[in-house]
């Protein structure tokens, strides 16, 4: 696996490459003297752990042949004050999962997920108290 950063103004932004050719912009925050036009890094880390655990779940409702008809995943989290590098110590993922799909299975999906599967979750647990909650949407 490989990824090419390139910066692209006299300030902060960068654009992320994979092998592939898709690209991500990354940028600082105006407070520090960033534009505000890209996801800062650590946002990065917050998509990194919803999209990873967001493939597996669908992968195990779909093995499960549950009838699921969407996903959404919101992640909040928490960093350290006054430090510098400032880690996160809270992150909480909430999944809304639209369809028929049955509670135990979701459940189980998500708990496969996070205490299993998802490489992201398990780098990040070492220095964060990792939740997660499910809301189950008939569609």
């Amino acid at each position: 696996m490989k990824i090419e950063i390139e910066r692209i103004d006299e300030a902060y932004r960068f654009e992320a490459k994979n092998e592939q050719g898709q690209s991500v912009i990354m940028d600082s925050s105006a407070e520090h003297g960033g534009h505000d036009l890209g996801f800062r890094p650590m946002q990065m880390l917050l998509a990194g752990i919803g999209g990873c655990s967001g493939i597996d779940v669908i992968d195990i409702l779909k093995k499960q042949r549950q009838d699921l008809k969407d996903i959404k995943i919101t992640v909040d989290a928490e960093r350290e004050q006054g430090k510098v590098p400032a880690l996160f110590t809270k992150i909480h993922l909430h999944y809304r999962i639209f369809g028929e799909v049955e509670e135990d299975k979701a459940q189980k999906a998500l708990n496969l997920s996070m205490q299993k599967y998802c490489s992201v979750s398990k780098i990040i647990e070492k220095t964060a108290e990792i939740t997660y909650s499910l809301e189950l949407i008939k569609a």
